[in-house]
């Protein structure tokens, strides 16, 4: 296979998964916001199997296509919701890209999703402390008074419930997605048994995360 072919064959992969990140967030946009305007988004899980399939340039190739996409057709927050879409994305899907690449195990794997949910709230948290004033119209101290009983909940629960979801759907996705992939193209990892405890602990996580979500709007 050329090399031509190789890279179209890859563009082709990244064109359909940023298209079912943005469904993805499309199905869960009508679900309930925390606070009334911190709402979930699944489409962090699509990206992040794109980061474990194609690398960390393809993952934030695709956050930055299908966040602009989306301020285009059915966000309200213009260029400030693009920048946090991206910022939170990011800081999510990279380090489990990053550290995925560079040793294509379970425990790289989960290690990157738990350290990429710990930056993200902590990314959002510096962000939000100086964004959200100038969309929301109030003053600083009040946007600070929420970051801890807010903002910091929820992103983490966010990104636990995101993490879970990405642990239990890359393997079966990924076997499918990577049948559009050349071989040679540094996809490639050693055959993974089902593994039972990373099964039932992301089970947990997950409906732990959806608990809580559900509370918290309450």
């Amino acid at each position: 296979m050329t090399q031509s072919s190789m890279r179209n064959r890859k563009l082709t992969l990244m064109a359909m998964l940023a298209a079912m990140a943005y469904v993805a967030m499309l199905i869960t946009r009508p679900l309930p916001a925390v606070a009334g305007f911190l709402s979930y988004d699944l489409k962090d899980v699509i990206v992040a199997i794109a980061g474990f399939l194609l690398g960390p340039a393809a993952a934030l190739a695709i956050t930055l296509v299908v966040s602009l996409i989306e301020m285009l057709t059915v966000s309200s927050t213009g260029p400030i919701g693009l920048l946090m879409n991206v910022l939170s994305t990011a800081a999510f899907v990279l380090p489990s890209a990053i550290m995925y690449r560079r040793d294509r195990t379970l425990r790289s794997a989960a290690l990157g999703l738990v350290l990429g949910v710990i930056l993200m709230a902590a990314v959002m948290l510096a962000w939000n402390y100086i964004v959200t004033p100038l969309y929301m119209h109030v003053p600083r101290d009040v946007v600070a008074g929420m970051l801890l009983p807010t903002f910091l909940p929820f992103n983490l629960v966010k990104g636990g419930l995101n993490a879970g979801i990405t642990m239990l759907l890359y393997k079966p996705l990924s076997g499918v997605l990577k049948k559009l992939l050349p071989a040679g193209s540094g996809t490639e990892a050693a055959p993974q048994h089902f593994n039972l405890t990373a099964t039932l602990v992301s089970v947990f996580v997950v409906a732990t995360c959806v608990a809580v979500y559900v509370l918290m709007t309450k």
